[in-house]
C-alpha cells in the first residue's frame, strides 16, 4: 500500500475522519498507510480519545459519541486552567455576555469574581448553575432539550433564546478546528445553538486546547473569519498555531 507524506494535523484529521465512516480502525494498518510508527498511530488516537470522539481498544480504536460533561471535564485539565487565565479579563463587568455548554467555560464561569451588572445567558446547566450564586451575576438558562450525551440545553426553544439577545460578547469553546475547514462540532444540534448566539454577539471569542488543534468533528461550525479571538493554552507564537495566523487573532 502507497504511504501518504502528510502533516500531523492532516494525519489526525484523516484518522478521525476513518474512525467516523469505518467504526473501527487498526494501529498497524494506519501505521503502514501513513508510513509512521505505531506509537505516532497510537498517540493520534489518544488524541482522538481526549476529543470524545473514540475510544482506545487492544489494537487500534472504536468510534464513540460525545462524551458527558463530567468525564470531558477531566480532560486536559492543565491546559483548560491556562485558557481560563487568558478569558477571565475578557469577560466585561457590565453587559450581556453569551456562553457556551462547554466544560471549557465551565471553569470560567466558575472563577468570575469581578463582575458588577453582568447578565450571562448559557445553554449549559453546570454553567447556569456555577454562576447562580455570584454577586453582580443575572445568570439566564436558555432553555430547550437536554443533550443526553452532552448535558448541554439544545433544540428549536434552545435557539430562539439564544438569538433573542443582544450579546456583547460570545465565549465559546469547540469540539475541533483546523484550517481550512473552521471549527465544528460533534452534533448538529450543538452548533445550531452556538451558531444562534453568534448571530446576535458583537465579538466571538473561540478557546480550544492544543490537542483539537487540526481536528474536524461531523457538524460545522465557524468560519475562521467569523472567530474575532482564538484562545488557546499554547503560547501565541507557538509553531502549532501557524495554519491560523493569518486568518484569526491569537491569544
Amino acid at each position: 500500500m502507497e504511504t501518504r507524506a502528510v502533516s500531523p494535523e492532516e494525519r489526525l484529521t484523516l484518522v478521525q475522519a476513518r474512525v467516523s465512516e469505518t467504526g473501527t480502525v487498526r494501529i498497524d494498518q494506519l501505521a503502514v498507510e501513513f508510513g509512521v510508527s505505531e506509537m505516532t498511530i497510537r498517540r493520534d488516537l489518544d488524541e482522538l480519545e481526549t476529543l470524545g470522539v473514540a475510544r482506545r481498544v487492544r489494537g487500534g480504536a472504536i468510534a464513540v459519541g460525545p462524551e458527558p460533561f463530567e468525564h470531558r471535564h477531566r480532560h486536559n485539565a492543565k491546559a483548560k486552567a491556562k485558557i481560563t487565565e487568558k478569558l477571565l479579563p475578557l469577560i466585561p463587568a457590565v453587559g450581556t455576555v453569551a456562553l457556551d455548554a462547554s466544560t471549557t467555560v465551565f471553569r470560567v464561569a466558575s472563577a468570575l469574581d469581578q463582575a458588577r451588572d453582568l447578565v450571562a445567558v448559557t445553554n449549559g446547566l453546570d454553567t447556569f448553575r456555577a454562576l447562580g450564586d455570584k454577586p453582580g451575576i443575572t445568570a439566564t438558562l436558555t432553555g430547550g432539550v437536554q443533550e443526553p450525551r452532552t448535558g448541554s440545553l439544545v433544540g428549536p426553544f434552545a435557539v430562539r433564546m439564544a438569538e433573542s439577545l443582544l450579546y456583547d460578547v460570545f465565549v465559546s469553546s469547540t469540539a475541533a478546528i483546523a484550517p481550512g475547514v473552521g471549527s465544528s462540532e460533534t452534533t448538529i444540534e450543538e452548533a445550531e445553538v452556538k451558531r444562534a448566539f453568534t448571530n446576535t454577539s458583537g465579538r466571538v471569542i473561540v478557546a480550544v486546547d492544543h490537542s483539537k488543534l487540526g481536528t474536524r468533528c461531523p457538524a460545522r461550525m465557524f468560519d475562521l473569519a467569523g472567530i474575532d479571538l482564538l484562545v488557546t493554552d499554547l503560547d501565541p507564537d507557538d509553531e502549532r498555531l501557524d495554519p491560523y495566523r493569518n486568518d484569526v487573532e491569537l491569544l
